[in-house]
């Protein structure tokens, strides 16, 4: 397992993508390129089946912030997981929202309520969003294939919530 950051991790188009998003935030490209993503995957229109959009109020401007996440599905239960660890936006605004958010895809949104899970649980549902979320893959330090306990190693830095419908 490479720790994040290095280059050795995924080789020089791993590195490149993880430009995009230098010191745990898009930058000008990143931003560009999810804003497309936000109208392609709210619409549900030539979406990935587990691409959506997350909005949550923003703990500090008080807009709805909108963000493109894969939707993953361990078990039964639909999962969220932050690619750029603890410290991305999205993750603090919904620990500051109580977990109170939207999430829109294939054309409609739904209100939801999103539950920390704690790191013991994390690895199988990290597992399957790097099966899903291919352009994650360069900013969690595993393969995809690699064994459950280098999952659990890292799973601590890596956030990840139960999505709980709440019109459903």
């Amino acid at each position: 397992m490479t720790p994040p950051g290095s280059g050795a991790h995924g080789g020089p188009l791993y590195a490149l993508k993880r430009l995009l998003y230098r010191h745990g935030r898009p930058g000008r490209l990143a931003r560009a390129m999810n804003r497309l993503d936000i109208l392609q995957f709210a619409a549900g229109r030539l979406s990935p089946r587990s691409a959506a959009v997350l909005e949550v109020r923003g703990r500090a401007s008080g807009r709805t912030i909108s963000v493109p996440v894969a939707v993953a599905d361990v078990g039964g239960r639909d999962h969220l997981v932050s690619m750029l660890g603890e410290e991305a936006n999205w993750v603090r605004n919904v620990r500051a929202a109580g977990g109170d958010a939207v999430l829109r895809r294939f054309g409609g949104g739904e209100r939801v309520h999103l539950e920390e899970v704690v790191p013991e649980l994390r690895a199988p549902i990290l597992r399957r969003y790097l099966e899903l979320a291919p352009g994650a893959r360069p900013h969690i330090p595993v393969d995809r294939r690699a064994p459950d306990q280098a999952f659990a190693a890292v799973a601590p830095s890596y956030p990840v919530f139960l999505i709980r419908y709440v019109e459903r």
